[in-house]
């Protein structure tokens, strides 16, 4: 595992953004596990997330991309750290672009924050989590919807934080099934199982691991 997935790891942890315990998502399922990215509140905090999301966009996407795209509303501070922190390592400028929850029709007039996508753009969108794909089924067609065609905006990809490795919709993982069903790339800084490999015997014990154990058992990808 590369050194800065095994600083991530630990970053979320004191961040308080990764806990372990008993959990009831959203879908109902019972987790031992939970992750919010809105724990990450102070500027300092803000500034190192976007450099680990950087090295991970760098390393899974290169440098070949004009815009990264944050949806409202977590990913608006996202994308906006990391753009920040994309000019700091590798010197390109990469516009941030994020949509409003509703239109604005006076001042700065539309459905996007920031730079505005244009045709003959590659965007790269960011989010910190994806369990059942539903704010890609809305963001994608805010970007298409951008361009004079539907080929005229490309999307690189999608990076997320962490690839939680449990199934979507049907019997692949979340991202696997972005992947299928749009045509682009779905990656992650870590994955569960990177998670537990580097935290497995100090803060993930036997009882824990035994949790995340019976819980991939019953919902985890085969």
């Amino acid at each position: 595992m590369k050194a800065y997935k095994k600083d991530f790891i630990n970053f979320m942890v004191e961040c308080n953004v990764l806990k372990f315990g008993e959990f009831t998502l959203k879908s109902g399922r019972k987790s031992p596990f939970f992750m919010n990215a809105g724990a990450y509140e102070t500027g300092s905090q803000l500034m190192q997330l976007g450099r680990y999301y950087a090295q991970a966009i760098h390393e899974n996407f290169g440098d070949d991309f004009d815009v990264l795209f944050g949806p409202a509303y977590k990913g608006i501070p996202l994308s906006v750290a990391t753009v920040i922190a994309y000019s700091e390592l590798y010197g390109k400028e990469i516009r941030y672009c994020s949509n409003r929850k509703e239109i604005k029709d006076h001042g700065d007039t539309g459905i996007l924050l920031g730079t505005k996508i244009k045709d003959g753009d590659r965007v790269v969108i960011i989010e910190d989590v994806t369990t059942s794909g539903k704010s890609i089924e809305e963001t994608f067609p805010i970007i298409q919807a951008q361009g004079s065609s539907k080929d005229s905006i490309k999307i690189i990809g999608l990076i997320v934080s962490l690839n939680r490795q449990e199934r979507g919709k049907g019997s692949k993982s979340a991202l696997d099934e972005i992947t299928d069903l749009y045509g682009f790339p779905a990656r992650a800084i870590v994955s569960m199982s990177e998670v537990v490999e580097a935290l497995y015997g100090t803060l993930i014990n036997e009882k824990t691991k035994s949790a995340i154990d019976a819980y991939y058992t019953e919902y985890g990808v085969k």
